[in-house]
């Protein structure tokens, strides 16, 4: 009886601590909703004022027009141009959307959590009854958590109901690393979607002030950090020039604009597209890389190996674009871009990493995508 007491409560507590756990991340979901409803419901009703204004504007200027005297030529030609001056005003953009909000991805993620509890609850139903457990199904489902990217608290980790000591867990150091965008570093002409959008603007927008916010380069870092083990994620380019990549934690966001794009410094590196290549970037020096476009960018961080590679995601499968590491040269060749790297890439594992962004053409997009499930499964497998 005692036993089962201890056991009870022991059975209590963790239930308790899973309710908290869903009750934490119903919460995020639901933030991330209401941000991404509340940034575009807030654009598009700014442009409605605005064309209502113009339109109250031009119907006075028609109305004052049509008042005037026929015999006062002089008042009909002051009225006439200033309705002309009216219609010739410049016209602002109307908002663009993509075709699929990016909250809407919120049912998607839900489903994924719904369906891997309800069968995590079977397994462990059939495993409390002796009946075994289906392995292959276990590390489906927690395959399934990584392809969502759902996380638990702020430190980037992966929300799993599976035992640590599960033969089929993730690797010990590898971490699908869910970003957070920090819209304390957003330069003031990225305009952020939630916490996973981000996109170039030609209006500033008035955030508050920040010493980690960059002045001179349009960038955004995330907020996590990275100091060991390794890092997989992911991002799609929705449209224009766009680079990922990593930087150092203690970078200087003041610095000009030469010296603080991604990758023209020793504290990051980053891949770029530039609307006809992709070209990996460090200290100044680049690497023009012959591949075609992909959507899905995946980055692959290992500290341990002190390596960045870069990946092509489509359809499920991978291509290496890029990877940055020491490497020695084969005799008789010589590469400025890889010998860079050999005397300095090794140093910026000194620094904690942040992922960072940066958005080099006015209407340059992306999105901070789910993990693909079969990528995650071949970085597994390494």
């Amino acid at each position: 009886q005692g036993a089962a007491t201890k056991e009870r409560e022991r059975v209590k507590k963790q239930f308790a601590e899973a309710s908290e756990a869903l009750a934490a991340f119903q919460k995020e979901v639901v933030g991330f909703l209401e941000d991404g409803e509340r940034s575009m419901l807030g654009e598009a009703e700014a442009d409605l004022r605005w064309k209502e204004e113009r339109r109250a504007k031009l119907a006075q200027c028609k109305q004052n027009l049509e008042n005037v005297p026929s015999t006062d030529t002089i008042y009909f030609l002051q009225e006439f141009q200033a309705l002309k001056v009216a219609m010739e005003e410049k016209l602002s953009p109307s908002p663009s959307f993509p075709n699929e909000l990016n909250f809407t991805k919120c049912t998607q993620a839900m489903g994924a959590v719904k369906d891997a509890l309800s069968a995590a609850c079977k397994n462990q139903r059939a495993c409390l009854q002796g009946k075994g457990m289906d392995s292959l199904s276990f590390q489906e489902m927690e395959e399934g958590f990584l392809e969502q990217g759902i996380r638990a608290g702020s430190n980037g980790g992966i929300f799993s109901c599976f035992s640590p000591h599960s033969h089929v867990s993730f690797l010990p150091h590898t971490v699908a690393f869910i970003i957070d965008l920090d819209s304390d570093t957003a330069d003031k002409f990225i305009q952020l979607f939630g916490t996973k959008g981000a996109k170039r603007v030609l209006c500033p927008i008035p955030y508050p002030e920040s010493p980690t916010r960059f002045i001179n380069c349009e960038q955004v870092l995330g907020v996590n950090l990275m100091n060991r083990g390794n890092y997989y994620w992911e991002v799609e380019l929705i449209d224009g020039w766009v680079s990922i990549g990593v930087i150092a934690e203690d970078f200087d966001p003041s610095e000009s604009y030469n010296r603080g794009r991604l990758g023209r410094n020793e504290k990051s590196c980053c891949l770029q597209w530039n609307g006809q290549n992709y070209v990996a970037w460090f200290g100044g020096f680049e690497s023009v890389i012959e591949q075609p476009f992909f959507h899905t960018i995946g980055v692959f961080l290992e500290y341990s190996e002190k390596a960045l590679t870069f990946y092509g995601v489509k359809d499920s499968k991978m291509t290496c674009l890029q990877q940055l590491k020491v490497s020695n040269f084969a005799k008789g060749q010589f590469d400025p871009f890889q010998n860079k790297i050999n005397h300095q890439f090794a140093s910026l594992f000194l620094c904690k990493l942040k992922p960072a962004f940066f958005l080099e053409s006015v209407d340059a997009h992306l999105q901070i995508g789910p993990l693909k499930k079969d990528c995650v499964s071949v970085l597994k497998r390494r």
